[in-house]
């Protein structure tokens, strides 16, 4: 079989980025409006707060639909259409007088809209990327951690010099067309580019049949994944939605460390791990497997959770180790929907990852009301680190002593790996 060339598989994986970038805003800038949104409308926190609460359930628990339309209409479709809402959701909320209209507009609207792009990246490059799929699905995640980097700044000033509408307006315009620009050229490989793909040499173990995702639904594999993503969201959301009330309670928000404010530069240097673990980690799971990837970086997360509650009043530790919490955490955004298609194949990737990124919204609610609520009964943060610390544990076994003998079995039917029949392809 004489070498073979795969068609610009590159480029998508570029504008896969591109797109995810552009939808990075409105889940971690969202606390730089919530003060100037609450005075300007003289709403309460907890309401208010509600507004971010839609927006990650609507992420994530539409993801089967969201998923299923992109199979059905494609990505360049859907992905068109969620950019649109997207830059939608920010352009209305700038003209909302109430919290309903906002609750619509940058809940509802923001979560469909982003959501119908994550399941829809994610389940597009996988099937590119056979032989790099962890590198691949970790780098379109990473634009999406990435991304807020380049626009809080920004968005800060406008906000002190223009008001937080005008900057709502002008960014949900930029954040639309962008993702809407770049969604033009993604597609999803043919049959034929599908049958080539396929023959790439790879390393990890890899399944030569799809399952539909009533099928994966019956397989008890796709349940052990379920579980595990869950507890290991706990864990990262957990940290996201309550680092500012328990640094304030270990008093170091407000410590200098290296002449900045101890919280603020802890959340830039979290985006900044949160997105560099997802391709670093993607990257090692296509040369080790998922399994020994996910006990390292599992353990490595439970190990910075329980450092960050045994120096808990250091600030410099304060710093540091939130920063390899989230190097710990962020991977399960690629290796996860990676594993979910070695297992059930990439026909259906995008539908089946949207039944699995559910697993985020429980563990949004476990991480963020179920933690809060357990700190208050208890008075203290340490039963919550100590919750979360053995749920990392918990997960980090699982992948090696459930997960990776049912894997096997699977394997031993539906296989395809490193082997000699497998010619490579010019890429």
């Amino acid at each position: 079989m004489e070498n073979r060339k795969i068609p610009n598989r590159w480029l998508q994986l570029i504008l896969a980025v591109i797109v995810m970038m552009s939808i990075s805003s409105p889940q971690y800038t969202w606390t730089l409006f919530v003060k100037p949104i609450q005075s300007h409308l003289g709403l309460g926190l907890v309401g208010l707060q509600f507004t971010f609460s839609l927006l990650i359930i609507l992420q994530t628990w539409f993801s089967p639909i969201q998923g299923y339309l992109t199979d059905r209409f494609g990505a360049r479709v859907l992905i068109s259409v969620g950019s649109i809402l997207t830059g939608l959701s920010w352009v209305l909320s700038s003209l909302v007088t109430n919290l309903a209209a906002l609750y619509v507009s940058y809940g509802v609207l923001g979560g469909i809209g982003t959501g119908i792009i994550y399941v829809g990246i994610i389940g597009l490059v996988v099937q590119w990327f056979p032989d790099h799929r962890g590198l691949a699905a970790g780098l379109a995640a990473a634009g999406y951690g990435f991304g807020a980097i380049f626009t809080t700044f920004p968005i800060t000033s406008l906000i002190q010099s223009i008001g937080y509408q005008q900057t709502l307006l002008i960014f949900g315009i930029i954040q639309g067309v962008i993702g809407l620009v770049a969604a033009q050229g993604l597609r999803a490989p043919d049959k034929a580019v599908s049958a080539l793909l396929n023959s790439v040499r790879v390393v990890t173990a890899q399944s030569q049949t799809s399952q539909t995702p009533r099928e994966m639904l019956k397989n008890p594999i796709f349940w052990v994944l379920f579980v595990m993503m869950s507890l290991l969201s706990t864990s990262g959301l957990m940290v996201t939605s309550e680092v500012g009330p328990f640094s304030h309670d270990f008093g170091v928000s407000n410590a200098l460390v290296f002449g900045l404010s101890a919280l603020p530069l802890s959340l830039t240097i979290s985006r900044f791990t949160n997105g560099l673990t997802r391709p670093f980690f993607g990257w090692i799971s296509d040369r080790i497997g998922r399994e020994n990837t996910m006990l390292i970086a599992f353990l490595l997360e439970a190990a910075a959770i329980a450092l960050l509650l045994v120096f808990r009043q250091n600030a410099v530790a304060f710093v540091l180790l939130t920063g390899v919490v989230f190097f710990g955490w962020g991977e399960i955004f690629s290796l996860f929907p990676t594993m979910l298609t070695d297992v059930f194949g990439t026909e259906y990737a995008t539908t089946n990852y949207g039944f699995l990124y559910i697993a985020q919204g429980i563990g949004s609610l476990l991480g963020g009301p179920a933690a809060a609520y357990l700190e208050s009964i208890t008075g203290s943060w340490i039963p919550v680190f100590t919750m979360v610390a053995c749920l990392d544990v918990v997960t980090a076994l699982m992948a090696v002593l459930v997960l990776r003998p049912m894997c096997s079995r699977w394997f031993k039917q539906k296989f395809v790996g490193d082997s000699s029949v497998f010619e490579p392809v010019t890429q």
